[in-house]
């Protein structure tokens, strides 16, 4: 059992342990500096967070005091202004170097510019995913592997995603790209975890062909949007599939503790990723309304979020140097997440306006709720031994 919770633990880390590991950190470096851009970073990424959220509410429809920017750009303030903040943070601090820090900065004064309606969001969001792939232009030189190049791609597509916008794209042509960043990265981290169960050459064929097919989709969705959004759902599905059968989460699950959580977050995630595939596959390029709020909340959300969660008691106290105990309440989080993004796309569905009204302000609740836990399992006490 200590072997699977020393996978588990391997697992909800960055995913670059094996990469830091055979490329040890500079030990001259200036950590406090670093220490001190990472608390400077951090809020400016919860600050994009928060205006995600009360954009996405404006949007809902909710009586709450109108704010237009944060409504207009409540998709690139959620999945660069903190969630790229957030990736881009946690590579700066695997490799250690004080340039790498850029990226997430650049994305985090991205969405505050954004949020102000100051001009220069969009270029330095862009700017944000260009140094985050030369990050992973150096991760590649200490190790090329197939999951690096994974989450090397995801950058690709998150900086193309950037660069489609700036050029006057439309939000709903390049929000696949940006789906395509956070899809890659993830899938990239869990294949990494495969050397350590030394899986057969099919299942990683079958891996390989699945991302492959995901990345054309993306190529599709910009020279013939509605067959290139439908490939790419057939390929989330299979990704999900393919995740759901080999993650190591699938032994953890039976386990207990933190590593149980993390794995029912991990497999919850992959249900509502294969359910954005289904979704995609049978809507098609879809600009706005019901169908596409079903098909992105499904992915940033229910995929992605859950990973958030999932991921979050190791992930925070390695970027921020701050202990983390698990709590049970945990689970309330998550199963709010779950619960009120089921309620709201089963509204977008039928059509039941309240139903997805009352879904996206709960979806809010349990995002508040998961940094209040957060902060309790930092600075509560710790249980008796």
């Amino acid at each position: 059992m200590a072997a699977v919770d020393d996978v588990q633990r391997r697992s909800g880390a960055t995913g670059l342990e094996v990469t830091i590991a055979e490329a040890p950190l500079d030990a001259s470096m200036p950590r406090r500096r670093h220490h001190r851009v990472r608390l400077i970073i951090m809020p400016l990424g919860m600050l994009a967070l928060l205006g995600a959220l009360w954009g996405g509410l404006v949007r809902l429809g909710w009586p709450v005091p109108s704010a237009p920017a944060l409504a207009e750009f409540h998709g690139p303030l959620m999945v660069a202004g903190f969630l790229g903040t957030v990736i881009g943070l946690e590579r700066a601090v695997a490799l250690g170097r004080l340039w790498t820090y850029a990226a997430p900065l650049a994305s985090s004064l991205g969405a505050v510019a954004l949020a102000a309606g100051a001009p220069g969001g969009p270029w330095l969001m862009t700017l944000g995913s260009a140094v985050m792939v030369l990050v992973f232009a150096e991760i590649l030189k200490r190790q090329m592997a197939l999951f690096t190049i994974v989450m090397a791609l995801g950058a690709a597509s998150w900086l193309a995603g950037h660069v489609l916008w700036l050029a006057g794209w439309p939000i709903h042509r390049v929000v696949f790209w940006w789906a395509g960043f956070l899809v890659l990265t993830i899938a990239g981290e869990r294949l990494e975890l495969t050397r350590l169960l030394r899986f057969g050459a099919k299942s990683h064929a079958v891996l390989l062909v699945t991302l492959i097919a995901l990345l054309v989709g993306l190529a599709l969705t910009s020279i013939a949007p509605d067959p290139g959004v439908r490939l790419t759902g057939v390929a989330l599905m299979t990704l999900a599939v393919w995740l759901g059968i080999f993650d190591i989460a699938r032994r953890t699950v039976w386990t207990s503790g933190l590593t149980r959580f993390i794995a029912v977050a991990l497999l919850s995630g992959y249900v509502w990723l294969g359910v954005a595939g289904l979704l995609a596959l049978c809507s098609g390029q879809v600009s706005a309304g019901r169908q596409y709020d079903a098909i992105v909340h499904a992915l940033f959300l229910g995929f992605v979020f859950s990973m958030i969660f999932g991921h979050a008691p190791i992930i925070f106290p390695a970027v921020l140097g701050l202990g983390l105990t698990y709590r049970p309440t945990f689970y309330l989080h998550l199963g709010l997440l779950h619960a009120s993004l089921a309620l709201r796309v089963f509204g977008d569905l039928v059509p039941w306006l309240s139903g997805r009204q009352w879904g996206g302000l709960l979806n809010s609740l349990a995002i508040v709720i998961f940094f209040a836990n957060t902060a309790y399992g930092v600075l509560g006490p710790r249980p008796l031994r």
